[in-house]
């Protein structure tokens, strides 16, 4: 995202200083070159998101030339070797068991061993298992390898369209409505583009709670991406969030992708933190209310649909909104 965003996330832990308490491996970080076998090495290998095309020729050969493949899923990585006529040892290495069989396969790389890591599809540790075992091996001093790879939230992001030179990669929102709102809120003031992965089953209450705290702000949801049936629906927040329920169900992976805040917007987050608060925070509704009619004037948006949408998110009756639009008009 570059240096200008989240700049209050300026501390680091080095290895060497022991344990950090993002390593749930427990173990002191050597930091040392490996002394054991020099052939070791763990590769972290980037797998299609839906096209087989695009597996690389090297991710292949790291494959075949792994002694065993750590993975969530061995039915589904379990195809894609043989895909490549490749069979090799497969270890599931999902979230719920990859804490304790790091240390195992770490040691089996000192050894000399070549083990290949692979997610369900997509990079390694991008909101998939992996980190933790990367930071053990980094620890121990185990030699680590990343073969790239194809990766949606950075393909959604180029396809959506949607203005790229900054990005906060959030993964999935919290499954509350309340918490949704919430965390939204909180990275209102993110400048740049939000990024968020997304299940079918959830993605209209995602978009509603979107559409709420974002309504005038471009969202595209992107689905099915590499895939025969790929799609990029793109629209404000609030309109995007009606087709997705006019249509019913909606099927496949998606990745949704929010525009960055306009200039207006993170004048009035600076003036609200400088205040000593958080622009969401026990704020006035009323005046959370003119600030969104406000916004929403400034996007053009009619008066009428304007009162009817935002009578129904403060649950207020829409003649006394339609009232504030007017007066905000003038």
């Amino acid at each position: 995202m570059g240096e200008t965003v989240l700049e209050n996330i300026s501390s680091v832990v080095s290895c060497q200083e022991g344990a950090s308490a993002g390593n749930r491996s427990g173990v002191l970080c050597k930091g040392l070159a490996p002394q054991r076998g020099q052939d070791g090495m763990l590769s972290l290998v980037g797998t299609p998101i839906g096209n087989l095309g695009d597996l690389s020729a090297r991710a292949a050969e790291t494959f075949r030339a792994a002694d065993a493949v750590c993975c969530e899923d061995t039915r589904v990585t379990g195809k894609l070797l043989a895909h490549l006529g490749i069979s090799k040892p497969l270890i599931r290495c999902d979230e719920n068991v990859i804490d304790r069989r790091a240390p195992e396969l770490v040691s089996r790389v000192l050894e000399g061993e070549r083990i290949a890591f692979a997610s369900d599809a997509g990079m390694p540790s991008v909101s998939d298992p992996g980190q933790v075992l990367v930071e053990l091996a980094r620890c121990e001093g185990a030699p680590v390898e990343v073969i790239p790879g194809p990766s949606a939230c950075v393909t959604a992001l180029v396809l959506s369209g949607i203005p790229s030179d900054q990005f906060f990669f959030e993964g999935f929102l919290p499954r509350k409505h309340g918490e949704r709102v919430r965390r939204l809120q909180r990275l209102a003031p993110v400048p740049g583009a939000l990024i968020f992965y997304e299940s079918p089953h959830r993605i209209e209450a995602s978009l509603k709670a979107i559409a709420e705290v974002f309504p005038q702000r471009t969202v595209a949801l992107c689905r099915e991406l590499t895939k025969l049936h790929e799609e990029v629906l793109r629209s404000t927040a609030s309109d995007l969030y009606e087709q997705v329920q006019a249509r019913g169900e909606i099927k496949g992976e998606m990745v949704i992708v929010v525009a960055p805040p306009t200039q207006a917007e993170l004048d009035r987050y600076a003036a609200a933190l400088t205040s000593g608060m958080h622009p969401n925070d026990d704020a006035n509704p009323d005046d959370l209310l003119r600030a969104d009619i406000a916004d929403a004037l400034a996007a053009g948006e009619p008066a009428n649909a304007l009162a009817k949408r935002l009578a129904q998110k403060y649950s207020r009756k829409k003649r006394d909104v339609y009232a504030m639009v007017l007066d905000l008009q003038q």
